[in-house]
């Protein structure tokens, strides 16, 4: 029997004998007391957890309502948290019971009866009054081929679409007050006054949005309207319990919404210091408290415009984290080389902001009919042109030597990571012999057999035999484009392209049109950036209704003047059929490749977003689709609390 295991029953005998003497120790005297241990309790107070975050620049506002800047969306993703999330191209609810759909029952498709003088939405995708001649779809019809013009006077029915949103019960706004449906209602009622300066697109298509009881609310499309996105209709709440009191013309300015806008998020705004910070503390009203969120006690916001300074506070510990609002893209081999030596975390995500090159396919000019004596010659109303021009352009290089390799050439207007992304259309890569080949089909000799010097047009329709490719290029003057446009211009003159660029100031490229260069279509070629708040970056930005002209006040994206019914078509077709129906994919995928033969634009790469963090900093990442690099703020964390 072992040592350990005998002197149990030894001492457990002792003890049953009820004597006072333990196992090697003396009896103490009845008559002295026996000391009892004093228990001292010592209270060491826990610093507050403190996180610095600098931004590029200050905010001018952070009224949330009409599309606040990027640095104004990084202090909002503290005080408020979703309400819905856009992350790896997918979609997830936030103080939302689920995304609404068709198979759980949230949202619903059906035929509503109407008449003249009833607000719908045209074939076109356009919100107009019912009236004879209006072009319409009927219930159930899906293609051009169904649409019927209205006699005004037979009875029809479209398809109208409803949708329930059902918000987590017991949420509060950082105040302690219920936040409810009504309040989402508001928030609706606000986007759609007339003082309001933000989007209407969906205002303009919503028949109804009303609260139905204290956590949940609904929203009826106009007939005719079928979204793809409807799962997303959903207003962000405003404090009407606050807010309502101000005229809503003047929420913008008011301090209460502009200054220290009221949440339901993981922090409060407890004071901005003009040209310095603003401080935030956390919200002990926020619905995820429970989870021991957010991790740090006080949140503030500095303001450091310049790079090399944010990088240097960043070191000396004066900044935590260096959000993507400076300009770091200068700084990529620098914060490289210290993520190496785990001096700093250097991240890097793309955007779905596409620089692109648009072509001239139809300047203003040609509106009124094309005069080959005044106006500038047709270089690129020939797709095999457009498809040479694409060939020409040596876009890895760019991406290579001006983005450090962190982006990818696009082949379309949706990024690779996008769902409804197609696999199999047409690419380009950059290949001199191929463009010459499609150069020479469509007329354009290289007579001299010089490609120093620019080729000629022989036999070109509509162009005077021995006229030179020799074509302007513009953009604006920021470090990054010139260095584009340089390498760009290189690689054109390998085709006998000869290009003279002219770098503009942003105010000059982008003045309204007719005079302005972009949005008067003033241009050979045109260097800018197209980007969308939305995970479906949209096809119409190249549809005939973009096109800048004088019936529409010279406003649309479609600055290259490109019109194809059939892109058209498939492009409609995508926004007017729901994603769990096969056609909504097919059109997705008809539309990418009509646009990949045809090119109204030529994609350059995707934008690069940059940002750096203090080493010990975990859950900070960066998400191409996210609304702010900071969506996740509330999980931050540092040091030993970080766990996988």
């Amino acid at each position: 029997m072992s040592f350990r295991r005998s002197i149990i029953p030894i001492c457990g005998l002792i003890f049953g004998l009820s004597l006072l003497v333990a196992c090697g120790q003396k009896t103490p005297s009845p008559t002295t007391p026996t000391p009892k241990p004093t228990l001292t309790v010592t209270h060491v107070p826990v610093p507050p957890r403190k996180l610095t975050i600098c931004l590029g620049q200050e905010p001018a506002s952070l009224y949330p309502v009409n599309n606040p800047s990027s640095v104004a969306r990084s202090v909002l993703a503290a005080v408020y948290d979703g309400p819905i999330d856009t992350n790896s191209y997918g979609y997830q609810a936030v103080i939302l019971q689920r995304l609404p759909s068709i198979k759980n029952g949230d949202a619903q498709l059906f035929p509503k009866s109407v008449s003249v003088g009833d607000e719908v939405v045209d074939a076109s995708g356009t919100p107009v009054t019912l009236g004879v001649g209006v072009k319409i779809r009927p219930a159930g019809c899906t293609s051009e081929a169904c649409v019927i013009a209205y006699d005004g006077k037979s009875a029809v029915q479209m398809d109208q679409m409803q949708v329930t949103f059902r918000l987590l019960p017991g949420l509060t706004w950082s105040d302690g007050e219920p936040l409810t449906a009504e309040d989402s209602a508001y928030a609706y009622r606000v986007a759609a006054d007339p003082a309001s300066s933000g989007s209407r697109y969906l205002v303009y298509r919503t028949q109804a949005y009303e609260a139905a009881d204290e956590t949940t609310i609904q929203w009826w499309g106009k007939p005719g309207f079928i979204d793809p996105t409807y799962f997303t209709n959903f207003w962000p709440p405003l404090p009407k319990h606050l807010w309502s009191q101000f005229p809503i013309d003047q929420l913008g300015e008011t301090d209460q919404s502009a200054r220290t806008p009221l949440g339901w998020g993981a922090y409060v705004i407890q004071e901005w210091v003009a040209g310095d910070h603003i401080t935030l503390t956390k919200n002990p009203h926020y619905f995820r408290a429970g989870e021991g969120l957010p991790k740090f006690d006080t949140l503030t916001f500095r303001f450091v415009p310049d790079p090399g300074t944010a990088i240097s506070d960043l070191l000396a510990g004066t900044c935590d984290i260096l959000d993507p609002s400076i300009h770091l893209d200068g700084q990529v081999e620098l914060l490289r080389s210290m993520a190496e030596k785990n001096q700093l975390q250097a991240l890097f995500t793309t955007t779905p902001v596409m620089e692109e090159l648009a072509l001239g396919i139809q300047p203003a000019s040609y509106d009124n009919g094309m005069d080959a004596g005044k106006d500038r010659v047709d270089y690129f109303g020939e797709p095999r042109v457009r498809q040479a021009l694409a060939l020409c352009l040596d876009r890895q290089q760019v991406v290579d030597s001006v983005l450090a390799g962190l982006s990818t050439v696009p082949n379309s207007y949706l990024p690779q990571g996008n769902l409804f992304y197609n696999t199999n259309a047409t690419t380009y890569s950059f290949d001199v012999t191929a463009a010459g080949q499609l150069l020479e089909q469509a007329g354009w000799k290289d007579v001299d057999h010089d490609p120093s010097t620019p080729r000629q047009a022989w036999g070109v329709p509509g162009i005077p035999n021995g006229t030179p490719f020799e074509v302007n290029y513009v953009t604006t003057n920021a470090v990054q484009r010139q260095q584009v446009s340089t390498i760009l211009t290189a690689s054109l003159a390998q085709c006998g392209i000869k290009v003279d660029v002219q770098t503009l100031d942003a105010n000059t490229l982008y003045a309204p049109g007719p005079g302005g260069v972009l949005f008067g279509r003033n241009f050979d070629l045109a260097e800018f950036a197209m980007g969308s708040t939305e995970i479906e970056t949209p096809c119409d930005w190249y549809t005939s209704s973009e096109v800048p002209n004088a019936a529409n006040n010279w406003v649309g994206t479609n600055v290259s003047g490109f019109i194809n019914p059939d892109f058209e078509a498939a492009c409609l077709a995508s926004q007017q059929s729901l994603p769990d129906d096969p056609a909504h994919a097919a059109a997705y995928a008809q539309a990418q490749s009509i646009f990949a033969e045809d090119l109204p634009v030529i994609p350059l790469y995707w934008r690069v977003e940059t940002a750096a963090a203090r080493a010990d900093l975990c859950h900070f990442s960066l998400d191409p689709t996210a609304a702010s690099s900071l969506w996740n703020i509330e999980v931050f964390d540092s040091g030993a609390g970080c766990q996988p």
